[in-house]
């Protein structure tokens, strides 16, 4: 079944995917240098009457917001919570454009005090924003470790933007480097992260785990030769045939065999990364195929498959269809190509939004304990909420299961479709 080479591509759809996973989605809030000066100057003529909007007298008080729990939640962060004030910190590694200076730290050194990763620290300007990295705009402020007195927010031009308050004061933050380096979201950050997030860690615990799994079933099948498989090898070797009989010969035809590595490695490994974001608990609650990032990274390394792997039949029928009249083809071309663009976004849509869509309500479910008891102000509405999410998310992590596999199997098949129309003959 080729199991070995299977794994090796596993690995290359990871390595190509890290970038943007590694320095994650960017933020509504990203601050080009311009503007980052433009605001350091307009915090400084407008002074006290600035600084008044930003406090610390309301930090962690206020009603339950079900939304912006369940969006933090589904997002990335520099730390996997635990409990309370307890969290799992991973490795922190900041990179300074205009200093050429590398930080690179645990995430712990910023001092989490808050159940939504809010830090107390501020390191190089960098704090931490609900698990998020963030830098302070106004270079003036201090570069080394310094304590915090909150973190807040500010309102500038009709906009609220995160902010940290220190020593009684208001401080802007300029949001986190974008996979892209900010260019599509108002310009190029101060900084690049490339930090182990919540989603990379969990993106390289699925790759070993897939690499075991693919190496014991190997070994078990050089132990057993002419043997029924049993256990693991038999469920991946059900797996296998499923994805070969019903996806590859169908879709693609009698080139199929060369694809089946590539397929095996995409059902599994988009599988995996959805039943393990499944697990509401560490080292589970990785939500990477609710992030568009890595949904896009699959979507981008299953189209350059696809296009590389496309014939001069294939190419003909793109650019410059045959058999249909000149004036028809001026037509058609621009929808054609307009199509080779339209394929891989589908796919990270598609995927990304079942995905998100599972956990936000899942987690909105829990939210109705604290929406009925009141926060704590009534034991009758918070038994009743309880009981409510139990019986509510019992029965969609039934479903959420269901869709984890179900959306495994429609990226694979919708990928080995697009195969098979690069790689069919004239006819």
């Amino acid at each position: 079944m080729r199991i070995r080479t299977t794994g090796i591509l596993t690995c290359l759809m990871l390595a190509l995917s890290w970038p943007l996973w590694a320095q994650h989605e960017g933020e509504q809030h990203t601050a080009t240098a311009h503007e980052a000066e433009a605001a350091t100057e307009e915090h400084a003529q407008e002074g006290e009457a600035h600084h008044a909007t930003c406090s610390c007298e309301h930090e962690g008080e206020g009603e339950f917001d079900v939304a912006a729990v369940a969006f933090h939640h589904i997002g990335d962060a520099n730390a996997f919570h635990i409990w309370g004030d307890i969290y799992f910190p991973l490795p922190v590694m900041l990179y300074d454009r205009q200093g050429g200076k590398w930080d690179v730290m645990m995430s712990s050194r910023f001092d989490y005090k808050h159940n939504h990763g809010n830090g107390r620290k501020a390191i190089n300007r960098y704090v931490l924003v609900e698990g998020v990295i963030y830098r302070v705009i106004d270079e003036h402020f201090p570069s080394e470790e310094v304590q915090l007195d909150c973190v807040s927010e500010i309102e500038h031009k009709g906009e609220k933007h995160p902010a940290i308050v220190y020593k009684g004061q208001c401080y802007e933050l300029e949001a986190k480097t974008t996979w892209d380096g900010g260019f599509t979201g108002g310009g190029p950050t101060s900084f690049y992260d490339f930090s182990i997030t919540k989603n990379v860690f969990t993106m390289l615990l699925v790759f070993f785990l897939l690499g075991w799994m693919f190496v014991s079933v190997r070994k078990a099948y050089q132990k057993r030769q002419g043997m029924a498989p049993t256990g693991l090898q038999n469920l991946v070797e059900l797996m296998i045939m499923f994805i070969q009989e019903e996806v590859a010969k169908p879709f693609i035809g009698k080139h199929y065999f060369r694809y089946m590595p590539f397929l095996i490695s995409l059902f599994f490994f988009i599988l995996a990364l959805n039943l393990i974001g499944q697990i509401p608990f560490f080292p589970g609650s990785g939500n990477v195929t609710g992030n568009i990032s890595a949904t896009a990274g699959l979507a981008l390394v299953t189209a350059f498959r696809v296009y590389t792997s496309g014939n001069k039949h294939y190419w003909e029928h793109v650019f410059w269809m045959p058999g249909v009249p000149a004036w028809v083809k001026i037509i058609l071309t621009p929808v054609e190509v307009l199509g080779l663009l339209i394929k891989p976004f589908t796919l990270m849509l598609r995927l990304f939004a079942n995905i998100t869509a599972g956990h936000i309500v899942l987690i909105s479910f829990v939210g109705l304990i604290f929406i009925f008891g009141k926060m704590g102000q009534s034991i009758g509405g918070a038994t009743a909420g309880i009981l409510s999410a139990f019986v509510l998310n019992g029965f969609m992590m039934a479903i959420e299961v269901l869709v984890a596999l179900i959306q495994a199997f429609v990226f694979t098949l919708l990928a080995a479709s697009y195969l098979g129309d690069a790689t069919q003959e004239a006819h």
